[in-house]
């Protein structure tokens, strides 16, 4: 398609620090370098217009009312109050393609002013919103009895999974980042559905930025300490290896959340440098030996391929988007179990060889990543639904045969 479209973007998340956030970020990027017309749509601190290069932001302001959801992330229940901000800014901007990427404040407004303005609507899914919340329930709920907890939980999960499929109804087609979401949405909404994988930065994340030479094996994780991300297995797998005789290693646990305290709290060989980023963040992964990742709740994972790129191989859970990066014995390992976890760990201890050979493997694996061909892939699906529907509109201009 010779056609260079005008994509209309409104991210849940952009300003905050997450995987959605990042892709986000990466997406404009790769739009503004190739000097691509894109509107991105957020929330931020001001309600203002600005401009770089090819790129036009519209940030909207949140109301005092607005609500925690996450770690920075919020949603405003009085957002629409700038619909017609938005419109306008649309109205002028013309878009082939609105892009929304959540069922939050700035994906509903996107969405009404789609259909309003009747042009094509993609939908992506980034963040498994219901296991979310059912995790975090959960845990608030543990003065329950385990029967009537689990049976509470799980229908507040299936309600919220079910008011999620009947939004992405709406989209023409919807963008998932891995095959088991690609399946369930499509089946839900009848709708097609295309594959959206995430890229890592290999010069950011690399081996050469490792600082340390101890021998000591280092066991990492990256990300929020937070319910829904299974932290607590960090310290039975800690005690796990205290029991089988192992000393010589070290958890290096980066991030920040609600969990923090009980990881401090019930860990002895662990150390807690809070969230970094940039070159800290890159000089850290390369000091890991082997990443852990116990969520259960992901949609894909990208901190298992900065891992990866950082010449870290991985261990996660066979539950959701991690098992799909992971090549077995290669670049990782994916565990049914926390017998399994721990066999893992064990494992990769005691054959140096082993570790040195996955190492390399993972490494090697990462730079088959890459942000642009994701994002060419992106645009391709801008460009299926642009050309559906415009021969879907000539079709209709078709004068009847008598």
């Amino acid at each position: 398609m010779d056609k260079v479209l005008r994509i209309a973007y409104f991210p849940d998340s952009f300003k905050e620090v997450n995987g959605v956030a990042m892709t986000s970020n990466k997406l404009v990027r790769f739009a503004k370098d190739r000097d691509y017309p894109f509107l991105c749509v957020h929330a931020g601190p001001e309600t203002a217009v600005s401009h770089d290069g090819s790129i036009t932001f519209l940030s909207l302001k949140r109301s005092p009312l607005s609500f925690s959801l996450d770690e920075g992330l919020k949603y405003d229940p009085f957002f629409h109050r700038h619909y017609r901000r938005v419109k306008k800014e649309l109205e002028k901007f013309r878009p082939d393609v609105v892009h929304i990427t959540g069922l939050n404040d700035v994906g509903i407004i996107g969405t009404h002013v789609a259909h309003s303005l009747k042009i094509a609507l993609i939908g992506s899914w980034h963040t498994n919103l219901h296991e979310y919340a059912a995790r975090r329930l959960e845990k608030k709920l543990g003065f329950l009895p385990d029967k009537a907890r689990h049976t509470f939980t799980n229908t507040i999960e299936r309600k919220i999974l079910d008011g999620a499929k009947l939004y992405y109804k709406i989209p023409y087609m919807i963008l998932a980042p891995n095959q088991e979401l690609l399946q369930m949405l499509g089946d839900a909404t009848g709708r097609a559905v295309r594959l959206m994988i995430r890229g890592v930065d290999t010069e950011m994340f690399s081996p050469a930025k490792r600082t340390v030479n101890d021998n000591i094996l280092r066991f990492g994780f990256v990300g929020r300490l937070r319910a829904e991300k299974n932290v607590r297995m960090l310290a039975d797998l800690e005690q796990k290896l205290i029991e089988s005789g192992r000393s010589n290693f070290e958890f290096l646990i980066i991030g920040d959340g609600s969990e923090r305290k009980f990881l401090e709290d019930n860990m002895k060989n662990a150390v807690f440098p809070g969230f970094l980023e940039g070159e800290r963040l890159a000089e850290a992964y390369a000091n890991m030996d082997v990443f852990v990742f116990p969520s259960e709740t992901e949609t894909y994972g990208n901190v298992i391929q900065e891992a990866n790129s950082s010449g870290v191989p991985c261990l996660v859970t066979d539950q959701g988007g991690p098992k799909y990066i992971v090549r077995e014995g290669q670049n990782g390992f994916v565990a049914r179990n926390f017998d399994e976890f721990a066999a893992f760990a064990v494992e990769l201890m005691d054959d140096p060889e082993k570790l040195s050979n996955m190492k390399a493997a993972s490494r090697e694996f990462a730079l088959t990543r890459s942000w642009d061909a994701v994002f060419e892939g992106v645009y391709k699906a801008y460009g299926e639904v642009w050309e559906y529907l415009e021969k879907l509109k000539k079709s209709r201009n078709q004068p009847r045969t008598p």
